[in-house]
């Protein structure tokens, strides 16, 4: 699937429709732009974790890690699920995988 082209007959729907695509994209690429917050979503790749494990796999402290839940929380990648005095995080749809999916290609694959 390759990039859509855009030249000079495009409408100001389509370019309405492109910028705010443009700021949601932003808005996810800031969410997913710390490596704290990209470390969590590997982890939750992976399935639920507490909020505990993701502090021990962080090697972090709980207000640390729960500043990166709610960023990723407040921009809908993550979604919180309470179990007692537990709170389990998990991913909020298929975003995260996939540009995870795309970082570990990028970044982290063995040649």
């Amino acid at each position: 699937m390759g990039l859509p082209r855009f030249d000079a007959s495009i409408c100001d729907e389509d370019m309405d429709k492109m910028a705010e695509n443009a700021m949601r994209a932003a808005n996810f690429l800031k969410a997913i732009s710390h490596e704290g917050r990209l470390m969590i979503l590997c982890y939750l790749a992976s399935g639920e974790k507490s909020v505990t494990q993701l502090e021990e796999l962080l090697s972090s402290r709980q207000a640390a890690v729960s500043q990166q839940l709610t960023r990723l929380r407040l921009e809908g990648l993550v979604t919180p699920r309470r179990d007692g005095k537990i709170i389990y995080y998990s991913l909020a749809d298929d975003r995260p995988t996939q540009i995870m999916e795309v970082v570990y290609d990028l970044f982290c694959k063995e040649e």
